[in-house]
């Protein structure tokens, strides 16, 4: 799967990273596909460091941001929430297909 389709301003995304203490930001779903359009909204699943303060309007903000920042509209997904779904099946085509598009040296303990 390629992320050929999606035209992703890089420096932006690792400040946007930074400042949201996002340690891995990768994408998935069509936007790894033939069937991407102009208007199909960016499936992004992140992973925050153990001690990001987050609550749901932090979230909803840091959504807002990336949609202004990607120019189209995002579903923001922590891999959390996808590592402990119930749903095997879409578990694990999400995380068998996530493209990871930033990552820092972080390890989980």
């Amino acid at each position: 799967m390629q992320l050929s389709t999606v035209n992703l301003p890089i420096e932006s995304l690792k400040t946007f990273c930074q400042k949201w203490q996002i340690v891995e930001f990768s994408v998935f779903g069509s936007a790894l596909r033939e069937d991407f359009r102009p208007n199909s909204d960016l499936d992004v699943l992140v992973q925050f460091t153990p001690n990001a303060p987050w609550t749901i309007v932090d979230l909803i903000t840091m959504q807002q941001d990336l949609e202004d920042l990607v120019k189209r509209d995002v579903d923001l997904i922590e891999k959390r929430v996808i590592e402990t779904s119930d749903n095997w099946i879409r578990r694990n085509e999400i995380l068998n297909t996530a493209q990871v598009i930033y990552s820092t040296t972080y390890e989980p303990a």
